[in-house]
């Protein structure tokens, strides 16, 4: 697909970070867009941004997480914009704590978030996409769905299944007229440690502090920890881009930042080590990293309550 124009976007998780920028990018290329939050206040600001593109915008306020309301959603998103060309799969959440300690409640809320929303979407929007003449589906996954540490099995586990659940639809898509690709943001700038669950009774330093605290010297709370993580990593509006490029270029799998292809490295290199790799570009890549926003970005008012990846 090497033109968006005129063509309609689901994307979820769109009141911010990379679902938001996506959002900017699609519009400023000619796309309609329909925006999908469960945080009506954050979306309403997308939505506010995207005034000046000449371009239909239609705003859902859905929990992903609820299956009969994804089911409905391309019936809606067709009687207001007539068709569907590309689905953004992208919300995302995350909690931190061991295996043995996390709750039921909480591994749930991640899962059905994370991948059974991926899976319930595909499934509502395929045979819509498939009916035109060139469409896509993207599914965000992660650097953690190819890599894992301690404190965040539910994450891994979900993002690891969206990995293999995409990659399988790759195959079985192949001859059809949609694009299936797979996305792996590495540290990208966003509220998603803001909103993560953090097991509070546990005293062991977090997995994130874990992989950047020993190098940034980071505390361990979860207010710096999500400071440091919104601050630091790249913009999202950068990472939107990559995704779109990856998109206009087919390519399946879409690895977003360098953090993300070395950790990939890592990890073919030292199979069950590669952890202990990352120090040596961990500072590199923060430093460097490149934390502005694209040119022609409107400006945004910083929010919190996203539900992206």
């Amino acid at each position: 697909m090497k033109d968006f124009s005129n063509k309609v976007a689901v994307i979820t998780g769109a009141g911010s970070g990379m679902g938001r920028y996506l959002a900017i990018l699609l519009a400023r290329a000619g796309a309609n867009v329909a925006l999908c939050e469960v945080n009506k206040v954050t979306l309403a600001e997308t939505v506010a941004m995207l005034k000046c593109y000449q371009v239909k915008v239609s705003s859902h306020i859905l929990d992903v997480a609820d299956k009969a309301v994804i089911e409905a959603l391309p019936a809606q998103v067709i009687a207001e914009h007539g068709a569907v060309d590309l689905v953004f799969n992208n919300a995302g959440v995350t909690v931190d704590s061991t295996f043995e300690d996390m709750s039921e409640d909480d591994w749930d809320w991640v899962f059905n978030i994370n991948l059974q929303a991926v899976i319930n979407s595909s499934r509502a929007f395929l045979p819509h996409l498939k009916q035109r003449p060139e469409a896509a589906l993207i599914n965000t996954s992660s650097i953690f769905g190819m890599i894992a540490l301690e404190r965040q099995s539910v994450y891994h586990t979900a993002k690891f299944a969206v990995r293999g659940f995409t990659e399988s639809l790759v195959k079985e898509m192949k001859n059809s007229s949609v694009q299936i690709h797979c996305v792996h943001p590495g540290h990208i700038g966003t509220n998603i440690v803001t909103n993560a669950r953090m097991n509070k009774s546990e005293e062991s330093a977090s997995s994130l502090q874990r992989l950047v605290g020993k190098v940034m010297g980071l505390g361990d709370s979860q207010e710096e920890l999500a400071a440091f993580f919104r601050n630091n990593g790249m913009h999202a509006s950068r990472a939107s881009q990559i995704i779109l490029n990856g998109v206009r270029k087919n390519r399946s799998r879409i690895m977003v930042g360098t953090d993300a292809k070395l950790m990939d490295l890592c990890q073919r290199l030292t199979p069950m080590h590669y952890e202990t790799l990352f120090p040596l570009f961990t500072l590199p890549l923060t430093l460097l990293r490149n934390k502005k926003p694209i040119k022609g970005m409107p400006c945004e008012t910083t929010v919190v309550g996203e539900q992206t990846a």
